[in-house]
């Protein structure tokens, strides 16, 4: 067992909380959070107790590791992926009870908070009072602060695992992917992300706040050992073309229309040639499910038309797999309680159906 454990055990018991109790409520989804209990403990009682006794088990668990992060502060459309990872997590263990993976916990979330750095110091001692019982605590106390602080630790400790990381909006996969690349870099091993979304998320801020759902991408690139490490797909709602993000940013984007065009083989075929060119060892996923079409997935904050099918994205997933060990990924912006489709609770369960299937196959990748 690495020496760096009990100090990280000691700061996930107090940074984190059970899985599905990121979200702060009383009798909101409290069914739901029981049947996720119940599933993962046999049990709805002593919930606290019992987690801190399931983490001793994290030093020879999967090297699958969930983590949610039960957040959409740093959304701005359409609010609601906070309860992304509740309603995800119940899913897979209906869907998929086979999976490989152990579930770490939620990060701790005060809703109404995004990162540290946008904090006065007596706000964040009230905070460190509210979610530590100290002020004087060293935690962090933002979902995006706690969460990077948190795999720093995580990574040095368990190099050889990789988290996945439920949302949550896509704010959420600045701490993700940056603690990932950092610890990548830091061995040697030239990583690249693999990033799903309707939207490129390249903007270098949104009305003054430069993290968010729409700006993550931006501030990661210097953490990759090349820009063009960062390859999206799916992309199809921007204000600008597709130049202007590749030559600003120097990323690489593959939008909808030319899977739709070329063909899911052709678009394939092209990543893997330059991911072979850029001699990249291992790759991240960071899905947002609005990269798949509104018909598939509605019940999220901005749903958009003419995205990819479930079945294009799975190609991809599994051709890229086949040849490169997929190391760590997340699922964002799945918002069940909202319906932007009409179609009611068919919507959430279309959309977790087809979450829950990326997400058990990134999770088995990520065990392998």
């Amino acid at each position: 067992m690495t020496a760096l454990w009990p100090a990280l055990q000691q700061k996930l018991q107090h940074c984190l909380c059970p899985p599905g109790n990121g979200v702060f409520t009383v009798n909101t989804a409290k069914e739901r959070k029981e049947q996720l209990h119940q599933k993962l403990f046999g049990q709805s009682e002593n919930i606290e107790s019992l987690w801190h006794t399931s983490l001793a088990e994290l030093p020879k668990s999967s090297k699958a590791v969930i983590m949610g992060i039960a957040s959409d502060c740093g959304g701005g459309i359409l609010r609601g992926a906070n309860w992304g990872p509740l309603f995800l997590r119940n899913t897979l263990l209906s869907e998929y009870p086979q999976l490989s993976a152990f579930d770490m916990g939620d990060i701790r979330v005060i809703p109404h908070l995004l990162h540290d750095k946008y904090l006065n110091e007596a706000t964040i001692a009230n905070c460190r009072k509210a979610l530590y019982q100290d002020e004087n605590s060293p935690y962090a106390v933002s979902p995006l602060s706690l969460t990077e602080d948190v795999l720093h630790d995580f990574y040095q400790a368990f190099p050889e695992k990789g988290i996945f990381g439920i949302g949550g909006d896509h704010s959420i996969s600045y701490p993700l992917t940056k603690a990932y690349l950092q610890a990548k870099k830091a061995k040697g091993i030239r990583a690249a992300i693999i990033h799903f979304d309707a939207h490129t998320d390249l903007l270098v801020e949104r009305l003054g706040i430069d993290l968010c759902f729409g700006s993550w991408c931006t501030h990661i690139l210097d953490d990759l050992h090349a820009n063009n490490h960062l390859i999206q797909v799916g992309i199809r709602s921007s204000g600008r073309p597709k130049s202007h993000w590749e030559d600003t940013f120097g990323v690489k984007q593959h939008w909808a229309h030319e899977v739709r065009e070329s063909g899911v083989d052709k678009v394939i075929a092209n990543i893997l040639a330059q991911l072979e060119g850029e001699n990249i060892d291992e790759l991240y996923v960071s899905f947002d499910i609005d990269a798949l079409d509104d018909s598939v997935a509605s019940a999220t904050g901005t749903p958009e038309p003419d995205g990819l099918y479930q079945e294009e994205a799975m190609k991809i997933l599994k051709s890229l797999a086949a040849v490169y060990p997929i190391t760590g990924g997340d699922m964002m912006e799945i918002a069940p309680f909202t319906d932007s489709s009409g179609s009611g609770a068919s919507s959430a369960e279309k959309t977790l159906a087809a979450g829950a299937e990326i997400s058990a196959f990134l999770l088995n990748e990520i065990a392998k």
